[in-house]
């Protein structure tokens, strides 16, 4: 089987992009060329490897394990080149972190600093919902992920990185916003406005409530902390989200300081167990340790 390694590239891009000009693209390729490199392939193989349905590639049993081994080839050889970078003095790589919609209000500025110390390092940074980034876990194509509820069916190296409180918020100018105490029954006739099933908000969400035995009288599911936020400050109910999508300042709406809340949350830093992680993963690693580290002792 002779297949080359910047063909097997080409294909792992296919299987990352689902589309051979997206794949043409990532290598800098014409799609022509793609596509007979592609063809090329599967030839070499004699399997079909991904078939096209309403324009959208689909890989076959065959394509999944090859992109399986590319991704692992590939993964070993930029190891390599960042060690080789290591020995001779030099920092360049790729770093590839994918996190969850609400820690996007930290972990840039974590990347920030790294950035800084590391200018020549690219970054990748992926802000998606909890599915989405188990899915990217799930199929090893990051170096790092950061979550609050990390999946219990998947062996993980899983460290936890820095409290998660979830709080109940309301608008500015609700009736309880005054309040020194607040009973969780006193929301009883409040529409709560809450995270899409199956993020990790919602998860802990949930089983708070149900330790509670509360029900609410009205829900509206949105998927963004940014829309939650307008609708609460738009009066059209309360929420239950994370401290640090709130940011410092947080004008147009209230903390209430309900009993039983904050939910003790944490995030979790995690990669599949038995992964070895690349050098600039595992400086990277190490800083953002120590840098949440300090942030917690500036407290």
């Amino acid at each position: 089987m002779n297949i080359t390694f910047r063909q097997l590239r080409l294909f792992l891009a296919l299987a990352e992009t689902g589309s051979v000009s997206a794949a043409a693209r990532v290598m800098h390729v014409t799609q022509p060329t793609a596509s007979m490199q592609l063809r090329e392939v599967s030839q070499a193989v004699g399997l079909p490897l991904y078939e096209v349905i309403s324009r959208r590639v689909h890989l076959t049993e065959a394509g999944h394990a090859l992109a399986r081994t590319a991704r692992a080839i590939a993964g070993e050889w930029d190891a390599f080149e960042q060690r080789v970078s290591g020995a001779k003095g030099l920092t360049s790589g790729r770093l590839k972190v994918a996190v969850v919609s609400t820690a996007k209000y930290f972990v840039p500025r974590l990347l920030g600093s790294f950035c800084k110390l590391h200018p020549q390092i690219d970054i990748s940074l992926e802000v998606l919902n909890r599915d989405h980034v188990i899915n990217r876990l799930r199929s090893n194509l990051d170096d790092l992920y950061v979550m609050s509820m990390p999946p219990a069916d998947l062996p993980l190296e899983d460290h936890i990185l820095m409290p998660n409180p979830l709080v109940v918020i309301a608008a500015a100018g609700h009736p309880l916003a005054a309040k020194k105490r607040v009973k969780f029954t006193q929301l009883q006739a409040e529409r709560f406005i809450l995270r899409e099933k199956g993020s990790g908000t919602r998860m802990a969400t949930d089983a708070r409530l149900r330790q509670l035995g509360f029900v609410p009288s009205a829900v509206l599911e949105l998927g963004s902390n940014e829309a939650i936020k307008e609708s609460v400050e738009g009066q059209l109910g309360v929420s239950i989200v994370s401290r640090h999508s709130l940011g410092p300042h947080h004008e147009g709406l209230a903390v209430l300081n309900v009993q039983g809340f904050p939910i003790q949350s944490q995030w979790h830093l995690v990669w599949p167990k038995g992964k070895q992680l690349s050098p600039i993963a595992e400086v990277f690693r190490g800083h953002l340790m120590g840098e949440v580290k300090g942030w917690m002792e500036g407290r």
